[in-house]
């Protein structure tokens, strides 16, 4: 591949990293697996770069890429045995008065998206990325009224899932 596709893909890689670093933070929950998956992202983008024509922006193009590609190595580590990591075990220690409370709804939001199946994570990132649904229905490849009644149903399950 010449030097400029190459020097053209790491600029608007660059410019849209931060979209690859938050579907690495649904789909992953240690900051290996994170960097691994950023990782495998990039190279799956930039296996896919020649062939994307620009018949849609960049961004939507590049989640598209970069879900599947999340979706596909999160199935496949769904058949590995769960344990629990020693990262994921935290201790704090308070030397100031520190109001965590939106940190801790957070922390609880992003739980819920996780309990969500691959597509359903898809759609409420997208959604909080405030993708409106032509654009959320162009990246999953599903109609714009799919696209409305899924992100309805999810709202619903993860109403459920916070509030018991």
């Amino acid at each position: 591949m010449s030097n400029d596709l190459e020097h053209s893909f790491v600029v608007k890689l660059e410019q849209h990293q931060n979209i690859v670093h938050k579907i690495c933070r649904l789909y992953t929950h240690t900051a290996d697996a994170h960097n691994d998956l950023f990782q495998e992202i990039t190279i799956q983008l930039w296996k896919a770069y020649p062939q994307f024509r620009g018949d849609a922006k960049f961004s939507t193009w590049m989640y598209r890429v970069a879900l599947n590609t999340a979706i596909t190595i999160y199935r496949k580590s769904k058949r590995k045995i769960k344990t629990d990591d020693i990262d994921d075990i935290s201790f704090k220690i308070k030397a100031e008065v520190y109001d965590d409370t939106e940190e801790e709804q957070l922390k609880l939001m992003y739980q819920a998206i996780k309990e969500l199946n691959d597509i359903e994570k898809a759609l409420v990132f997208l959604y909080l990325e405030d993708k409106d649904y032509r654009e959320i229905s162009e990246t999953l490849g599903i109609s714009e009224v799919n696209a409305r009644v899924k992100m309805n149903r999810v709202k619903t399950k993860l109403k459920t899932i916070l509030n018991p």
